[in-house]
């Protein structure tokens, strides 16, 4: 069997896990990680369960080729084969026909909408399901919905697709939520209000302007997404000129993050942050914070030796487990991405958690922030529908 899950994930929980559990005894497993040389001698070993880690799957197609000896495949975090354009993708759906059984574990399969769905199923039933091809999965089901005179941007579901897409799919899907199967302690998601107000000039004028004057150096925004980038970096209180070099604007949400920490009364934080500066300017502020990074780095925050743990979404959000360290999560930054904030916060609230989690965002008033935690709630909406939707019940756990 191959398993292939993120990068920290493979390398460290795969093995983790399987050392855990008493009928695991005399499973083999090889975990094909690093350099080639070690991922060559992970596969040397022949074993029962091979992990590797997603971005090597173009190099093990290769290496393999027609002489692929997977007959089963277990994906960890499945939506991140969501894009059916990525190399991952293209690459793996090759080798359907060498592998008998395909698995998909995701606890967020449709974080951007249902047309997340069609690469994922793509991959699990050779297309049986919801079609071979993108483009017939989008007319069957799909009615366009922003625009810009003949070019479609965005699609949205037409009446009564939701239910059909739901069925299509119901015969080979699971879909068990941690709260009907565990107990877990109660999470509570709260938002600490920072005021910039001192700041707010700068921040309605690259608004209004796309471009402003920070310290002698211009920083301008081409477009809208560079603006929705630009203005959530003034809201965090840093942003990078055209040089690449970070202008600090205010510490309002350092202060805030202070005040928490404060209150902690020496509980370990978990802090979520976006954007590298952040980074920076925290540790700055917080000596004793450290990132996150290696397994020894998360071996120490889970034995209580780190304070403020330090977490990026994109590389820590997925995967691992972290809830022995702590039960308080800060988001410093926001993402738009409902995924990664969703993984992120699943990272303390999870099965082994024994106290209550609590889970803060620092919100800049009257920024975009705000919009980041409507459309958050907003993408929800659609992912909540579709998981209550194919929800097995007890008594159908046979399918």
């Amino acid at each position: 069997m191959l398993v292939i899950a993120p990068l920290r994930v493979a390398r460290d929980t795969w093995p983790q896990e399987a050392a855990k559990w008493d009928h695991l005894t005399g499973l083999t497993l090889a975990v094909a990680v690093g350099s080639k040389s070690e991922r060559l001698d992970a596969l040397a070993k022949l074993a029962m369960v091979t992990v590797i880690n997603r971005e090597n799957i173009p190099w093990l197609v290769a290496h393999y080729g027609a002489a692929w000896p997977f007959d089963m495949v277990v994906i960890d975090e499945l939506s991140s084969f969501k894009n059916h354009r990525a190399k991952r993708f293209t690459t793996l759906v090759k080798m359907r026909p060498y592998v008998s059984r395909w698995v998909g574990l995701t606890g967020t399969p449709a974080s951007n909408g249902l047309m997340d769905l069609w690469a994922q199923f793509r991959l699990l039933d050779g297309g049986t399901r919801l079609g071979r091809y993108i483009i017939r999965f989008r007319d069957r089901w799909f009615v366009p919905d922003k625009r810009g005179g003949m070019q479609v941007f965005t699609y949205k579901p037409r009446a009564g697709a939701e239910d059909e897409i739901y069925e299509a799919i119901s015969d080979m899907t699971l879909s068990m939520r941690t709260a009907d199967h565990l107990t877990l302690p109660e999470v509570t998601l709260t938002t600490t209000k920072v005021n910039a107000d001192q700041e707010r000039a700068v921040y309605e004028r690259l608004e209004q302007d796309l471009v402003i004057e920070l310290d002698g150096q211009v920083v301008d925004a081409a477009n809208a997404a560079v603006l929705s980038g630009k203005l959530l970096q003034l809201a965090s209180g840093a942003i990078y000129d055209e040089n690449g070099d970070a202008i600090v604007v205010h510490g309002a949400k350092l202060d805030a993050l202070e005040d928490l920490v404060e209150a902690a009364n020496g509980q370990n934080l978990l802090v979520a942050y976006w954007y590298k500066h952040d980074l920076e300017r925290i540790i700055e502020r917080f000596p004793q914070a450290r990132l996150l990074k290696t397994a020894q780095d998360i071996a120490a925050w889970n034995n209580g030796k780190i304070t403020v743990g330090l977490i990026h979404p994109a590389s820590a959000g997925h995967g691992l487990n972290l809830q022995a360290g702590g039960h308080l999560l800060i988001w410093f930054s926001l993402t738009w991405s409902l995924e990664l904030y969703q993984q992120t916060n699943a990272r303390l609230y999870r099965q082994g958690q024994t106290q209550p989690v609590t889970i803060t965002h620092l919100v800049a008033e009257s920024t975009l922030d705000e919009a980041v935690l409507t459309a958050l709630d907003t993408k929800n909406l659609t992912q909540t529908a579709l998981i209550e939707a194919i929800k097995t019940q007890p008594a159908n756990h046979s399918r």
